[in-house]
């Protein structure tokens, strides 16, 4: 499997799929993932010998930005082959509380945060930032925007992944997001298609069901990545899926050709990357498998087939679609459309990148980048609820803060150290603070030793609250904190704002959408009455607090998004 010389170039120097191997072709239509720091022989061994041409990275993969970027030019120059396209490096850095690139960058605020500030400028301009700062570390795709409307607060794995519940303004700052990306030479990729939003089951561990009718998903789920395809989106992930609707046979959009023939390509028009979500979650694992899946996946029209973590599956998906492609069930038809519109993506981003560096880039984590993010984050804040005596926070009153901290890691959320906490954000703003860390899951004994700090005297409580409505025991607590005589509680959401619904007794309610230090510091100077609140609510807590909610200051001013 040696590399190609004789490949017929384009403009930019680049073969066409034409003049290549079976190998070659097919090592293009496969992203895999490794351990580490530094790239380990098993994934030399498969851009060597496969010729895979995408890698995608996790917090595994990062330590500094100077260690990134030498571990990009590493890979890169390990798969070089002459007329050969540009190695796809692939992350996930949506912003908020999904980014595995979180230190000496410019971190943006998430989806939920932005649809809180609700103007598509802010979205375009962060993605320009962060896909600046990207492709400066050899990262050239960004699966992102999420351009999921989540509508049920019951899911488990978008939440604040989401602009929001309402599709025109999630098509809206999704589109901003692809523009702000893509002209600073970073692919954009736009998930997940047709929609995940509306499923209270996680498709890492299971595989969900929408059973709404084709009508509700043109209104609702199809909306956002219309626009997206309009803004030029290079790539689009799939769901793992079920959709009756538009597959009876109960196939998930991954594998479905009626989804990604019928309704991606034909009925929206879509002729960039389709790329999988990653074939080892166990809706695809634990059914068909990672190497029956890959095939299945092109069959019904993705172009590349993702495999994140185990070496066996990655081998085992390279060397189905190799059999299928030589038995004739992949025809060669299906395989070149595949590498031509990878090849093109590459090529249009190389040439995007060429223009932005020559218009002139900012370092990563300029002070000029980092004002802006944290000018955003400002405008983010959600002021949803203010009692009577609660806000301002007093500045001489004694302050019990609880932090929830994020200890274990799962397939969305990270367990991500960061100095910045609640209380340490509060500090400049009130004389007397007492911080106490519980788990997301607090045990007995961090409920009680809360409880008997809170006991005895006129306290002002600050009550972090991390995806309560998941967790119990979070739940618990804030509501037994609110009984308690002489005492104020403020719930401050760090990530879902639908956890009000669990403690609706609480005296004043603040939604950040994530427990990143720009927004700590943002929610609180507006605890303290430093700075206006100025987010609206992008989803529904209640009848009382419907999307567009937000106060406009602690005295009770209330306004909705006009």
């Amino acid at each position: 499997m040696g590399n190609v010389h004789n490949s017929k170039q384009n403009a930019d120097g680049i073969g066409e799929p034409a003049g290549w191997s079976l190998r070659q072709k097919l090592g293009q239509m496969v992203m895999c993932g490794f351990e580490g720091t530094t790239p380990p022989e098993s994934i030399l061994r498969l851009i060597r010998d496969y010729q895979v041409g995408g890698i995608i990275y996790f917090r595994r993969n990062i330590g500094s930005v100077t260690q990134v970027a030498e571990l990009s030019r590493s890979l890169r120059e390990a798969s070089v082959a002459p007329g050969g396209p540009p190695l796809w490096i692939a992350v996930d850095q949506e912003g908020g509380m999904v980014a595995r690139i979180d230190r000496e960058v410019a971190l943006a605020p998430g989806n939920m945060a932005l649809g809180a500030a609700g103007k598509p400028e802010y979205a375009y301009e962060v993605a320009r930032i962060s896909g600046s700062e990207l492709r400066q570390l050899g990262i050239n795709l960004n699966f992102a925007p999420c351009v999921d409307v989540n509508n049920n607060p019951a899911n488990p794995v978008v939440g604040v992944r989401s602009f929001g519940e309402n599709p025109e303004l999630v098509a809206a700052l999704g589109a901003a997001a692809v523009r702000g990306y893509q002209e600073r030479g970073v692919s954009a990729c736009a998930k997940h298609f047709p929609g995940h939003g509306d499923t209270a089951a996680d498709s890492h561990h299971e595989l969900p069901l929408v059973r709404h009718r084709m009508e509700r998903l043109e209104q609702v789920e199809l909306p956002p990545f219309g626009r997206a395809i309009e803004a030029g989106v290079d790539a689009i992930m799939t769901a793992h899926v079920r959709f009756p609707a538009c597959d009876p046979s109960g196939m998930p959009a991954t594998l479905s050709p009626p989804i990604l023939g019928g309704l991606l390509r034909e009925k929206l028009g879509y002729d960039g990357v389709v790329v999988t979500d990653c074939l080892e979650m166990n809706a695809i694992s634990q059914t068909v498998g990672v190497g029956r899946g890959a095939v299945l996946a092109v069959a019904a029209g993705a172009d590349i087939v993702l495999v994140s973590h185990r070496e066996d599956r990655q081998i085992e998906a390279l060397e189905a679609l190799y059999a299928a492609a030589e038995n004739g069930e992949l025809p060669m038809t299906r395989i070149d459309e595949a590498v031509a519109r990878i090849v093109r993506a590459k090529t249009r981003r190389e040439e995007a990148w060429r223009q932005a560096k020559a218009a002139g880039v900012l370092p990563i984590g300029d002070e000029k980048h980092q004002t802006w993010v944290e000018e955003t984050a400002r405008r983010c804040v959600t002021l949803v609820k203010a009692g009577t005596g609660a806000l301002p926070l007093r500045r001489e009153a004694p302050t019990l803060v609880i932090w929830p901290e994020v200890r274990r890691s799962t397939e969305v959320d990270e367990v991500i150290p960061q100095a910045m906490t609640l209380g340490k954000a509060l500090a400049p703003h009130v004389a007397d603070v007492l911080e106490i860390t519980i788990g997301t899951e607090p045990t007995a004994a961090e409920q009680e030793a809360v409880l008997a700090a809170a006991q005895g005297g006129r306290l002002q409580i600050v009550a972090g609250v991390y995806n309560a409505a998941f967790a119990l025991g979070q739940a618990s607590l804030v509501r037994r904190l609110a009984a308690l005589p002489g005492a104020t509680v403020t719930a401050v959401a760090l990530r879902n704002p639908y956890d009000l619904r669990e403690f609706p007794q609480v005296h004043a309610y603040a939604a950040c959408y994530e427990n990143r230090p720009a927004m700590l510091l943002a929610a609180a100077q507006v605890l303290a009455g430093q700075l206006p609140p100025q987010g609206r609510l992008p989803v529904s807590l209640s009848p009382e607090y419907p999307a567009g909610w937000g106060m406009d200051s602690l005295a009770g001013e209330q306004g909705e998004r006009q």
